[in-house]
């Protein structure tokens, strides 16, 4: 049976995924009010422990499924690697998902993602898909060499994914990378990394945070500084990308987009989240409603709150057993504390993360 909307205070939200993003959602569901039903495949889970529920179970286990649709009013995720099969499993079973299955299959390929964003007016490096040694080297011939040559699915933080330097270098790739589908992108000639969050809300209402820029490390976000300092112009054509990317997909909730500004000003997208995101979290310090709740308010059916920024923020992830200066970051009164509860501090693993308040805006 459909849920009531707007889902009235007391109502259970369920979430796929436990980890750090599942965590924060179900802090920030519970401060409205909301029971929070978490499956995830491991026990102990981060976010199982703040929940009201914890469902330990494979994301497509039938009985793990059933369990959750039984409590949960709504579900929504954590991260886009969510089995799409899960997805319609909860439909049948009478639940409502949020985002949809549209946006979770576009972010799930990334030849569908591009592929969506190039239809929608949204610009991209080149690209090409392949599926084959012989079809890598073609792809790479077409691209021209150097190109990045990624799975097709799955892969994060710098997985699943190499370099090739030369177009004869594909076939060797291909094979580095499992002999998966594929596939090849043009680099992009760069000055920085910026990203933006936006919602958009069940009756079409969009809102959009201010920019942040961002600075990775081996493939993962070292650290994210924001509002990000752009014109007025590149403000403008990031929301715009925004906007046609909610509205292609129909979207409800928080969405991640990660993008490239080129020396001409000019932005490219590199690839959407459809979730609350890393390079977001300043927005828990920085906004007066940050992405967390955000999200929640959005598949609630809830009004959007305000995005306004508050104070400049640095973002810095905890990685590893960087966790344990924990005292040092508590002691700075400027330092906000993020730990994500994971028992195991395990190398260039996501610990937590600290806000310093730079001042106001």
């Amino acid at each position: 049976m459909t849920a009531a909307l707007p889902l009235p205070p007391g109502s259970t939200l369920g979430i796929l995924g436990g980890g750090q993003l599942g965590r924060m959602l179900a802090q920030a569901a519970a401060r409205l009010g909301f029971d929070v039903a978490i499956l995830e495949r491991e026990t102990d889970a981060p976010a199982g422990r703040v929940a009201a529920h914890a469902i330990v179970g494979a994301y497509d286990d039938p009985a793990a499924l059933k369990a959750l649709a039984d409590l949960a009013d709504i579900v929504t995720f954590e991260f886009e690697n969510v089995p799409a099969a899960s997805v319609e499993a909860l439909v049948k079973l009478g639940v409502e998902v949020a985002p949809g299955p549209q946006a979770l299959a576009v972010a799930q390929d990334r030849v569908d993602e591009k592929s969506f964003l190039n239809a929608n007016g949204v610009a991209t490096v080149a690209f090409a898909a392949a599926d084959s040694a012989e079809s890598c080297v073609e792809a790479a011939a077409q691209i021209g060499a150097p190109c990045l040559m990624k799975t097709r699915r799955e892969g994060y933080d710098g997985k699943g994914q190499v370099w090739v330097e030369h177009a004869a270098g594909a076939a060797q790739a291909f094979e580095a990378l499992g002999g998966r589908p594929v596939i090849l992108e043009a680099p992009a000639d760069f000055v920085r990394e910026l990203s933006i969050i936006a919602a958009r809300g069940r009756d079409g209402a969009i809102a959009v945070y201010p920019l942040a820029e961002n600075h990775h490390e081996k493939g993962v976000l070292r650290r994210s500084v924001a509002p990000a300092k752009v014109s007025a112009t590149t403000a403008a054509q990031a929301e715009r990308i925004a906007h046609k990317i909610l509205t292609g997909l129909a979207y409800v909730g928080v969405i991640g987009i990660e993008l490239f500004e080129l020396k001409d000003g000019s932005l490219l997208v590199n690839e959407i989240a459809p979730r609350v995101h890393n390079t977001g979290h300043w927005t828990q310090d920085g906004c007066e409603v940050d992405q967390f709740e955000q999200h929640i308010r959005a598949v609630a059916g809830w009004p959007l709150g305000p995005t306004a920024a508050r104070a400049e923020v640095e973002m810095l992830n905890l990685l590893g057993d960087e966790v344990d200066g924990w005292a040092k970051y508590a002691a700075e009164p400027e330092t906000r504390v993020h730990l994500y509860g994971k028992r195991e501090a395990k190398p260039g693993r996501k610990m937590g993360h600290v806000n310093r308040l730079r001042g106001p805006v």
